[in-house]
């Protein structure tokens, strides 16, 4: 069981622009589970889109070296290698064909052209392992991030693949998807199959994990043990530019300006879609300058919020006030920026100066403001470069870029810390403390909370359950318990 990758020599580049992967020499065992971690652009990426065969039949560059997957030959067509290779994406709607759960498990397997009684026993069956079969009949599109990406790992699944490649497959998920997914990957290590895993979260990796290989400028710079990784002290894993592995190790560092008069109100919102009810009569109030976290369950309506506060979904009842006005969903649009968990469907510009300079004037003063933002934010090198060759965490950046070149009056934020290495994540808190605009964080990263906001909303069953002083919240075991959130308990203020 499990299946042998080995890369010798290995260098690739997507274009001119330089090399994303140098010379690699790396070894994955059958069996296996090996986190490949390191900063935003440092090729863990590249390196998943070689293994399962996405370059070069989607993704066109130059590659020097040699490949080998144990059972794969070297000529064998890019449907033959999704035989061997289950893949799971950072975003799992990037790989979704079908609209019901059963019919996407089953997807993979009607292009094999499988028989229809082996296809439902690989579907139930998958299902069965991964938690799904009460969703069956459900549509993909109503699910939370963490139910969608147990879909994605059970389609893969339903093929039996020997080999799963998983692209930063936490990055949208709150505390306990996590744990869950923590979980499916440790039944598929006992199982014996390999599991390769790029990863800025680590500590759910931290009971499953064989080796932990640190990318840096698309080098391996360090090859670790379970055992030795855990033994890094804090300032080596920061020298690294590496999170922590333990949950628990946030520390609160707000001291924002008190806020103002009342710059955003939500009355009594109520949001379904179709038969499913989100919101459920939302209230609450932001102040100028407050920064808030909207934090909660996934499904539980943080980013239906943002989008009715920035217009682009309207309340089925209720209003929002703005500057102490009603303003329609239409009048919303533009006051309020709202940045989306899912950049693909937000980045379109032809390269990210054009994207950063797309729906205003294009005059010389503008661009010079957009090359300016870049460099500040570390991306400049970056500016020609086309957003879907960025990887997650400098299109995140990317976005990040413009807020602070369009300047909207209300900044709303969905899990802005997704795909962010830790330099680059200290890059945004330090970037979102300097705001003089009201925030809003929907977020499972309470960390970052913690360094940003004062205040949370905590949302549960589409309603607000709570809202007051973000460290008073957290340290309130009680609450938390009884609206069905797993969060870090230590966190101090």
């Amino acid at each position: 069981m499990g299946g042998a990758v080995r890369l010798r020599d290995l260098s690739f580049s997507y274009d001119a622009a330089g090399a994303r992967l140098r010379n690699l020499n790396l070894t994955i065992r059958a069996g296996e589970v090996v986190v490949i971690t390191g900063a935003s652009g440092s090729g863990k990426s590249t390196i998943t889109r070689l293994i399962n065969g996405l370059i070069p039949q989607f993704y066109e560059g130059q590659m020097e070296g040699d490949l080998e997957i144990e059972g794969v030959a070297r000529d064998a067509a890019f449907y033959e290698r999704g035989r061997r290779i289950g893949n799971v994406f950072q975003d799992p709607r990037s790989q979704f064909f079908a609209n019901e759960v059963a019919g996407e498990i089953a997807f993979g397997c009607e292009n094999y052209g499988y028989a229809h009684d082996d296809i439902v026993r690989r579907v139930e069956d998958a299902a069965r392992r991964i938690g799904l079969s009460d969703v069956l009949e459900e549509r993909v599109r109503t699910l939370s991030y963490g139910m969608r990406q147990k879909v994605a790992i059970a389609s893969a699944r339903a093929m039996g693949p020997e080999i799963y490649v998983m692209d930063e497959p936490s990055a949208n998920l709150d505390v306990e998807a996590t744990h869950q997914l923590a979980g499916i990957i440790r039944g598929l290590k006992d199982e014996g199959r390999t599991v390769v895993v790029t990863e800025h979260r680590l500590y759910y990796l931290m009971d499953i994990a064989d080796r932990f290989l640190h990318l840096r400028d698309g080098a391996i710079a360090g090859e670790f043990t379970n055992a030795e990784f855990r033994g890094l002290a804090p300032d080596s894993l920061r020298d690294m530019g590496l999170r922590t592995p333990d949950l628990y190790d946030c520390r609160a560092d707000f001291d924002g300006p008190a806020p103002g008069e009342e710059e955003v109100r939500a009355v009594d919102l109520v949001k379904r879609f179709g038969a499913t009810p989100v919101l459920n009569g939302v209230d609450f109030t932001i102040r100028k300058g407050e920064s808030v976290a909207l934090i909660g369950d996934n499904g539980v309506g943080k980013s239906t919020i943002g989008r009715i506060l920035a217009g682009l979904v309207k309340e089925d009842r209720g209003m929002v006030r703005i500057d102490g006005r009603r303003r329609s969903a239409r009048g919303r649009i533009g006051r309020a920026w709202y940045i989306p968990q899912d950049l693909d469907s937000w980045l379109f510009g032809d390269s990210l100066l054009d994207e950063l300079l797309t729906g205003g004037p294009r005059t010389p003063e503008r661009r010079a403001r957009a090359l300016e933002v870049l460099e500040s934010l570390n991306v400049g090198h970056l500016a020609e470069r086309p957003p879907h060759r960025l990887s997650g965490g400098e299109k995140r950046m990317a976005a990040l870029a413009g807020i602070l070149v369009m300047r909207p009056e209300i900044v709303v934020l969905d899990e802005p810390s997704a795909a962010l290495d830790p330099r680059a994540r200290r890059r945004v808190i330090e970037v979102l403390r300097e705001l003089d605009k009201p925030l809003i964080l929907a977020t499972h990263d309470l960390d970052m909370a913690l360094d940003v906001c004062g205040r949370a909303v905590v949302l549960y069953d589409g309603r607000v359950a709570a809202d007051g002083d973000l460290g008073t919240i957290l340290g309130d075991e009680a609450l938390l318990r009884q609206n069905g959130l797993e969060l870090p308990l230590r966190c101090s203020r």
